[in-house]
């Protein structure tokens, strides 16, 4: 399958690192213009040269700027007035007691996970249908089906964002449009290493190591491995393309069939 996304412009939030700029730079590799989004100026201007590097000859744009307020996406609308791609990648995970979460952490939850999701879509989707032509995803987790003791704060924030996902689908009905959410396993992002040594014996291999790990902490997993970032990414460069014209209102699992359903 040949994917040409030339002359497409890409919006993928939270994506100076792990998931998201491996998606970006999918996007990118395709032909699509990319914005690489991070709260940080610096960090976004090293990962939009790190991905130029990556992909020669890539049309790049940083744009910084926290998506979590209404400012935010202010700024990244007025850098970016036409975004045919939008990729809600952005996202906060943790363990926590949950008889411990505070109402705030719920709402922080809430609002970095789901709702700064929701106000880009407000603001681009009206583009997209005006045009004809467009693509929105949220990636979503396995946790919002399987939800965890230790994150239901986490979890809670996925489940909605499937919600969002199929709600905005039917909004953009019929007009050349699609929506759909990502929904990404356990997956081999900065940080998991050390995580996963800290349960397993740190003289295996890398390879044992994951493999150990998910047979003894993950064993619902078909895969058996952790799900690397460029995965999850070829999965949303597809549903980013004219190819996947006829998806809409999905749930696409790139699981490595941890959750243990036939649907969604």
């Amino acid at each position: 399958m040949q994917i040409d996304l030339k002359g497409r412009t890409a919006l993928v939030t939270g994506s100076t690192q792990g998931i998201g700029a491996a998606i970006a730079t999918g996007l990118a590799r395709a032909g699509a213009r990319v914005a690489v989004n991070g709260r940080s100026a610096e960090r976004v201007r090293e990962s939009a040269a790190a991905l130029e590097r990556e992909v020669p000859g890539a049309d790049v744009v940083p744009v910084a700027a926290d998506v979590t307020t209404e400012a935010g996406a202010g700024q990244v609308a007025e850098a970016l007035p036409r975004v045919d791609i939008l990729v809600n990648n952005l996202g906060v995970f943790g363990s926590a007691d949950p008889l411990e979460i505070t109402d705030d952490e719920w709402r922080r939850y809430f609002e970095v996970n789901v709702l700064a999701a929701v106000r880009l879509t407000r603001l681009f989707l009206p583009g997209m249908t005006g045009r004809g032509w467009g693509r929105v995803q949220y990636i979503a987790s396995d946790s919002a089906i399987v939800t965890p003791a230790e994150m239901i704060h986490y979890g809670m924030s996925k489940t909605a964002l499937l919600a969002v996902s199929r709600g905005f689908a039917k909004q953009a009905a019929g007009t050349g449009v699609t929506v759909n959410s990502v929904i990404a396993g356990p997956t081999h992002t900065g940080g998991v290493e050390d995580f996963v040594y800290e349960l397993v014996d740190r003289d295996l291999p890398w390879d044992e190591a994951q493999r150990a790990f998910m047979r003894e902490h993950r064993p619902q997993s078909l895969l058996q491995r952790l799900i690397e970032p460029e995965e999850i990414a070829h999965m949303v460069v597809y549903l980013g393309s004219d190819q996947a014209s006829a998806t809409t209102g999905g749930a696409l699992r790139v699981d490595g069939g941890y959750v243990d359903s036939i649907l969604p």
